[in-house]
This record gives structure tokens, C-alpha cells and sequence, in this order.
């Protein structure tokens, strides 16, 4: 069904504390929301029950749900594992359903049960990067407001010197692999914790943008919408059995990730392998190793994962999810001539929770990432609001049974507009209703008048076999308002630059018309990423 702009359900919730509540945006700035029949009110869902305990209950209590180079846990020590950290959480440190608590810590078991146990008690999981330091975290501290922090102790210096220098009275406890103060305290307490009642409506977690134009944006999400993108996604396109393997090197902190690595696998009565980082290399003997069957990662790790698998070594692959950046055409094609595995394209936000459009390997079409994904409208419009015809690119938006929600943010109304979530892509949308992605608004290049896709450029760039990675932006000039620049990782060390430049240059002119060609080529040795990998264009122009 389709439902109206409507707020959180206050007669139902069960979160006590309202802070997240009462930032939420006038429900005039809420999205159009397209809701089925079981979220259509606010009716009691606390989504942990629906990803661990029917696992149990359904007598799969001895299948493996997590694994890492420190063993195996199985849905069932999952479950009493995810009971004795609740228990810790309300217990020891007086968390009451709706509190903010913050998760800092590299992937792994430890770091997925902590999140499914603050989501089990009511309270709200705000996930972080693990390279984020104290005045990036005392700005999450400021917006998010924690009663409490749980952190890898190897990470916990910087956490300490933002919570000092916050004057937060946020409380802290730490772990590690081979136990801490946390593990100490689960030791005390029972392994069985009943799930709160928690309205489908009631906040599940709060997701930071990676704030590369400045301060980050923090999106609210519900229970309900922690099954809405497994009903979708993960239904319609992963497609998940119980036998999968997941595996992938998105942190948690990413909703990329945590829909890829934890959500997903559980919702299906699947495994995820997390360990705390990988390498091209490692991943690929990792994906041998653990005979993984779902690979979701960034496309400049599949790039990187060319030079190392095989047919062989990638046997057990039914699925390669690509998303966080544009998947380049090269890329996609090199991966499948030396794996023999089609990559997957999801596009989607952290304002969405997770994907919104995409398709499976086999039901994609060149040049474009995919359709909406079924439980989603999509539409590319013009600056008023207007839809736009087939082939016309524009401003993609869509609804769905997720939305944008920021916390206390007046950018909300930048990115609802018209009832629909506005996401700045620039697309065009064709008559099978497949989405062609050209760039972000924010990286469309001006140049003498004429836009120009970074995208397509940094695409044909990569064709050329003497290029590693690229980079393409736009930079001031005096009399053309922008030029197309070129960072461009050359694949062997060279001592003639300039050499190399003029190559690329009439690379480019050679298959795109002259204005897009880059008139500035720098040669570097690697190019800025976050932690996920993805590509932070925004170091690129400061520089």
C-alpha cells in the first residue's frame, strides 16, 4: 500500500528516551513512503527477533551464522552471545530503550553481535568508522548524544580524547580478540535476554554519511526498515539461501556493508565471514578458503582483484556485488574474463539504508546499473519536480518502503523534494525502465559551457592498458569556468610523466568529443579512499 507522511508512532513505542524521536523532521518533510500491509501502522517488531532468535525457534540453532580466522559461532551461541551483551548494556550501564550507543571497532563476530544486542534491548546503534579520529568522532558525539560507547581497545585512544574533549558523560567499555573488560562482564550474566517490544516504527540505528562536503549527515532508520531492505534487496536481487557464504570488505559503519555482511546472511539463516580488513589478494584466497558464495565489495577492489583470481580460485562465487561508486565498463569486464563470475551493480544511499536499484548479473544490461528493485519507484525529474521521458538525463529520485529521515538537519529539505528522496545522481532512465547512471551532480564538470560526465571519462581512461586507477574532476580555469583534470595511478612506474600525459590525452580525443578530453593529466601514486574503499574526490579538489 501506499502510505502518507506519517510520523513515528509514539502510543506504541517502547523507547522511553526520545531523543531521536523528537529530531525527526516535521512529517511534512518526510518522503512518500510505499509501505506493505505488515508496516502500514506501528505495529510491535523488533528486528533482532526476525534475524537470530526465528532461526532458533526453527531448530537452525546449530547452522553457522559468523566466521573468522577465530573460529565459527552458530545461530545459537549468536543468540546467547547477543543475551549476555544486552544484559551488559542495561545491566551494567542502565541503557533504557532509545538511548544512543555508539560501536567503534574493525569488522568482526564481535562487532555484529554488539550491534544486534543494542538493537535487542531498544536502544539505538550509531556504528563508526574504525579510522575516524577524536574531533570526527566529537562531532558523531555531539549529533548523536551516546549514553554509552563500546569499543575495540586497540581504537580506544581517540575515542577517549572525544569523549574528554566533548565533556560528554557518555561511559565507555572496551574488548578484544582475546577477551577485555567486555567479555569479563558477559561472564556474569545469563545468556537469554528477551527482545523489547519495540514498534516497527521505533529507530534501530542512526547511519553517518561519510561527510565529504563538510559535516555529516546522520540518517535515522526504523526496525521496520531493517527487514524492508531484506524483503527487497536482498528477496529480489541477492537472493540469499541458507547455504550462502557471505563475505566482503565494507566496514559495518557502512550501510553497504552492513545490509552485505550482517543483515542479509542473517535474514536468510546464512554465514558472513568478517574479519577486520583485507587486501585484493587476501580476499581472493579468503573466497577459496571459505568456499564464499557472495562477494560484496567496492569497484576499486575488484579492479585490484583481477590481477589475483581465477575461474579457480573464484569456483564458489554465484554472486559479486559492486556498489559504493560507479562500477567502470573495464572493470565490470575484465572481472568477468578472468574470474567467469558477472558482477552484480547496486546503487543506493545511506539516507535509503541500502540499495534501490540494481539487477543480477545475468538480467543486466550494458551501460546501465539496473531497474528499480521491486518494492521501489524510481523517476529522473527536471528542476521543477516534473518527470523527465525516457533517455533524458535528470535528477534520479525515488520512494520506496525506506526514506530519508536526517537527525535535526535542515538538508532534509534538499534531499526530499516533491515527496521523493532526491539523491544528486544525474541519470537518465531508458524505456525497459533500466537506470543509467552518469555521475553525481556534485561531480558534473562545466566546461565552457558544455556538462560533461566525470564517469564517462574516468571509463575511457581506464581502457587504456597502461592505467592502473583514475580520477577525473573538474578544476577552476580563468576562461572556461572548469577543465577536466585527470589523477591517473599509472599500472608501471614510469620516469617520463609527461610522456604518460600526452598518451592519455590523446587517448580520450581519440574516442570522446575534444571538450571532454582531460587538458590536465597528473600522475600519481595512488588516489585518496575512505575506509570502504570508495573514492573521496573532495581531497582531489582541495589539493
Amino acid at each position: 500500500m501506499e502510505a502518507g507522511l506519517k510520523a513515528a508512532g509514539e502510543a506504541r513505542s517502547a523507547q522511553v528516551d526520545r531523543f531521536v524521536h523528537e529530531r525527526l523532521p516535521p512529517s511534512g518533510e518526510w518522503p512518500r513512503l510505499l509501505l506493505p500491509d505488515e508496516f502500514a501502522s506501528s505495529v510491535p517488531l523488533n528486528c533482532v527477533d526476525r534475524l537470530v532468535d526465528e532461526h532458533v525457534r526453527a531448530g537452525r540453532a546449530e547452522r553457522p551464522a559468523l566466521i573468522s580466522s577465530h573460529g565459527t559461532i552458530t545461530y545459537g551461541e549468536l543468540h546467547h552471545m547477543i543475551g549476555r551483551m544486552a544484559h551488559v548494556l542495561v545491566a551494567d550501564f542502565g541503557i533504557v530503550p532509545g538511548n544512543r550507543v555508539l560501536l567503534r571497532a574493525p569488522n568482526s563476530p564481535t562487532l555484529a553481535a554488539l550491534w544486534l544486542a543494542v538493537l535487542r534491548t531498544g536502544a539505538v546503534a550509531v556504528t563508526t568508522m574504525s579510522l575516524l579520529r577524536a574531533a570526527e568522532l566529537g562531532t558523531i558525539i555531539d549529533m548523536a548524544r551516546p549514553a554509552l560507547a563500546v569499543c575495540d581497545a586497540d581504537l580506544a585512544g581517540e575515542l577517549e580524547a572525544a569523549l574528554a574533549a566533548s565533556g560528554s558523560e557518555c561511559a565507555l567499555v572496551t574488548f578484544s580478540a582475546s577477551g577485555g573488560e567486555l567479555a569479563e562482564r558477559m561472564r556474569r550474566h545469563v545468556p537469554t535476554f528477551p527482545p523489547c517490544p519495540t514498534a516497527s516504527d521505533d529507530v534501530a540505528l542512526i547511519g553517518f554519511t561519510s561527510g565529504t562536503t563538510g559535516r555529516p549527515k546522520a540518517t535515522i532508520h526504523l526496525h521496520r526498515d531493517v527487514i524492508a531492505i531484506c524483503e527487497t534487496t536482498a528477496r529480489h536481487v541477492i537472493r540469499p539461501a541458507h547455504d550462502d557464504i557471505f563475505i566482503g570488505t565494507s566496514p559495518l559503519a557502512f550501510t553497504f556493508g552492513l545490509g552485505g555482511l550482517v543483515i542479509f546472511p542473517l535474514w536468510a539463516g546464512a554465514a558472513s565471514v568478517l574479519e577486520p580488513r583485507y587486501g585484493a589478494e587476501s580476499l581472493v584466497e579468503a573466497i577459496g578458503r571459505h568456499r564464499a558464495s557472495v562477494c560484496f565489495t567496492v569497484p576499486t577492489f575488484y579492479q585490484r582483484m583481477v590481477a589475483a583470481v581465477s575461474p579457480r580460485s573464484a569456483a564458489s562465487l554465484r554472486l559479486a556485488v559492486s556498489s559504493g561508486e560507479a562500477l567502470p565498463v573495464p572493470v565490470r569486464e575484465a572481472w568477468r574474463e578472468v574470474s567467469g563470475v558477472g558482477l552484480s551493480e547496486l546503487l543506493g544511499s545511506t539516507e535509503m539504508l541500502h540499495a534501490f536499484v540494481g539487477a543480477v548479473a545475468d538480467e543486466a544490461k550494458c551501460g546501465y546499473i539496473g531497474r528499480a528493485i521491486p518494492g521501489y519507484r524510481v523517476a529522473v525529474l527536471d528542476p521543477d519536480g516534473r518527470a523527465l521521458p525516457a533517455g533524458e538525463t535528470g535528477a534520479l529520485a525515488v520512494v520506496g518502503p525506506t526514506g530519508c529521515r536526517y537527525l535535526d538537519d535542515p538538508r532534509q529539505r534538499d534531499y526530499v523534494r516533491f515527496g521523493w528522496n532526491v539523491t544528486g545522481d544525474a541519470c537518465a532512465i531508458d524505456e525497459e525502465g533500466y537506470v543509467a547512471y552518469h555521475c553525481r551532480f556534485d561531480d558534473m564538470i562545466i566546461s565552457a559551457g558544455y556538462n560533461i560526465s566525470a564517469a564517462e571519462v574516468e571509463n575511457v581512461v581506464l581502457e587504456h592498458p597502461d592505467v592502473a586507477e583514475c580520477a577525473v574532476i573538474g578544476t577552476p580555469d580563468p576562461e572556461r569556468g572548469e577543465v577536466v583534470t585527470a589523477y591517473v595511478v599509472p599500472r608501471y612506474r614510469t620516469n617520463e610523466e609527461d610522456v604518460f600525459a600526452d598518451g592519455i590525452r590523446l587517448h580520450v580525443r581519440e574516442r570522446l568529443a575534444p571538450y571532454k578530453y582531460p587538458r590536465k593529466v597528473f600522475v600519481v601514486s595512488k588516489l585518496p579512499r575512505n575506509e570502504s574503499g570508495k573514492l573521496q574526490r573532495f581531497r582531489l579538489r582541495s589539493a
